[in-house]
């Protein structure tokens, strides 16, 4: 068996990724995008239980997969769920000091992720989640 694709082609996927969202933010940094992403990871796999964030993580592309889980306290306590702008300040209170998220983060990277995650199984994922969570990730058209 040879290396899976998605292990051979992470970083061209992520760059996509990253450029994509950076197209959508207005911003021509990478570190801009990154840290939104980030920060909306932290903030939605903070309040699911770990067998629904790992679901979640699997319907991602490797790199950002890898972001996702990496340094998660699974045995801290879940945060309840919020209204998106509370959610929003949460994750602009993430790396406080260098985080320039707009107030439309949450789209922003939902929009992202769309445009690189396959479509049928990020739904799938989606809809095996808390209505909350498949909330999240819903794209606000302005």
């Amino acid at each position: 068996m040879g290396v899976p694709a998605e292990y051979s082609y992470a970083s061209e996927q992520f760059r996509t990724y990253l450029d994509a969202l950076r197209g959508r933010l207005a911003t021509h940094s990478s570190a801009v995008a990154y840290t939104c992403t980030d920060g909306v990871f932290r903030v939605f796999r903070a309040r699911l239980e770990p067998q629904n964030g790992l679901k979640f993580a699997n319907a991602l592309p490797a790199v950002l997969r890898a972001i996702f889980v990496a340094d998660w306290d699974i045995a801290a306590p879940r945060r309840a769920w919020a209204d998106r702008q509370s959610l929003t300040l949460e994750i602009q209170s993430v790396r406080q000091h260098h985080n320039f998220a707009p107030d439309t983060v949450i789209s922003d990277v939902a929009w992202a992720l769309r445009q690189i995650a396959e479509p049928r199984a990020f739904e799938r994922t989606l809809s095996e989640l808390p209505p909350e969570a498949h909330a999240f990730w819903t794209v606000v058209i302005d």
